[in-house]
């Protein structure tokens, strides 16, 4: 876990080989002081107009002569001062000249270890590590490493974090992938066109600023609201490509690999054991086509797509690999909520549906948009059942199945005495299921 102010005595007292990043690295933290004037002047755009239209050449001159060196000196003494270690049993960070800051990350808590890669850094031939560690709120990362360097180092904490013996560690290499799936990069723009979110953002960048300007004829109100706007229909759309262009998905030893993206490249892994939950989600234009989309409820870890277009069977497939001994239900499998119900919920009532099996608790919602949840009995951390005067009226109820993500799957509208029934035997499935659980271990 990450303790601050740690004295170096700490260290000292266990010697280890200390590493420092790669020599490219000051360059990335030398913006620091750079990115300190332009929020200055973006904060107060009147005043820094004011001070630079007093400032003749020569003061700018003077004054980036100043800023450059020290940019440069910043960047210089904070690659200076971080230093890295691999012990036994931990990843040691140490950081900061004035205020110090020394990270141990356990390495028995380590939940993944991704290796990314920004343009800059591949022009440059270095790359990023970023470890999720359980019960830390944000990433830890090593940037940069050289790109082979990076490897190594993930397969070496990855091999002791497996419980291989230190002085071997470092020799097992990083464990062979074999390709499960590649998204083609026109089947993935051709899901994008047919995506109701990104036709619903590009409507609202059209529609909205032309009648922000018929009503306020104001200029700074038409593009405080129609940038955003283009931002999210550009996300929606051109930045999912880009990020999602050429995924792959692997499996190893270690876990499920993950590699995506067209400028900046991100090496995952999905953690073996972690996934509480899998959502297999279908469009509705996507339904002639037979495709799907991926999600993952992963504990601890910030991986949320497992495969973001595939035909429903090959992405069954990949689920299987994720979650053994489990298959998605089939649609007809589903049990629909009593007719009832659709004096709670008018019309959708009809997306909802349940499945139990011996392996998983499924759930669905959507009409036009579905989603099918699955999660394994063992990932189970509670069972409720919920029931408001309107549903007790006429006989219905919702269970809820909490999960090691903080996340709720809820089973929605069921029968009152099908719903607790369910709620008993749902707490006895998890009970048996994390007690015949195998352990989550890496490379086992």
């Amino acid at each position: 876990m990450t303790a601050q102010g740690v004295d170096d005595a700490v260290l000292k007292g266990n010697p280890v080989a200390e590493r420092r990043l790669h020599p490219v690295t000051p360059l990335r933290r030398a913006w620091a002081p750079v990115a300190v004037v332009i929020g200055w002047a973006l904060h107060d755009p009147d005043q820094a107009q004011h001070q630079l239209t007093r400032l003749t050449t020569t003061a700018l001159l003077i004054g980036l002569a100043v800023l450059v060196p020290v940019a440069a000196l910043y960047g210089f003494l904070s690659w200076w001062f971080t230093h890295f270690a691999v012990t036994e049993s931990e990843l040691r960070i140490r950081t900061g000249l004035l205020f110090r800051r020394t990270a141990h990350i356990r390495l028995e808590r380590v939940q993944a270890i991704d290796v990314t890669q920004p343009l800059l850094a591949r022009v440059a031939g270095v790359a990023k590590l970023k470890l999720d560690v359980i019960g830390a709120d944000k990433k830890d990362e090593l940037a940069f490493l050289g790109e082979r360097e990076a490897r190594a180092l993930r397969a070496e904490l990855l091999a002791r974090a497996a419980g291989f013996a230190p002085e071997t560690a470092h020799e097992v290499g990083e464990a062979p992938a074999r390709e499960l799936l590649r998204t083609p990069p026109f089947q993935l723009a051709i899901s994008l066109v047919l995506t109701g979110s990104t036709w619903g953002a590009l409507a609202a960048a059209l529609v909205v600023p032309p009648v922000l300007w018929l009503a306020t004829h104001s200029v700074w109100t038409v593009l405080a609201t129609g940038v955003p706007l283009l931002g999210a229909a550009a996300t929606s759309s051109v930045g999912r490509f880009v990020g999602e262009y050429d995924w792959t998905v692997g499996e190893s030893p270690d876990g499920l690999r993950i590699d995506h993206g067209l400028l900046d490249r991100t090496h995952e892994t999905v953690p073996p054991g972690r996934v509480q939950a899998v959502r297999i989600v279908e469009p509705l234009l996507w339904r002639r086509r037979g495709w799907v989309r991926v999600e993952l409820d992963v504990a601890g870890s910030s991986n949320s797509v497992l495969v973001p277009v595939a035909p429903r069977e090959l992405a069954e497939a990949v689920v299987a690999r994720v979650l053994p001994g489990v298959s998605v239900p089939e649609a007809a499998a589903l049990s629909r909520p009593p007719r009832r119900a659709w004096r709670c919920v008018p019309v959708w009532w009809r997306g909802y549906g349940l499945a139990v099996t011996e392996a998983v608790f499924a759930a669905r919602h959507g009409l036009l948009r579905r989603r099918l949840t699955l999660v394994p009995h063992a990932k189970v951390q509670s069972v409720r059942l919920t029931q408001g005067p309107w549903k007790r009226l006429w006989r219905l109820a919702d269970v809820h199945v909490d999960t090691g993500a903080n996340k709720t799957v809820t089973a929605r509208l069921r029968d009152a005495q099908e719903a607790a029934e369910l709620l008993r035997a749902q707490a006895e499935r998890s009970r048996t299921g994390r007690r015949d659980a195998p352990p989550d271990r890496w490379m086992a």
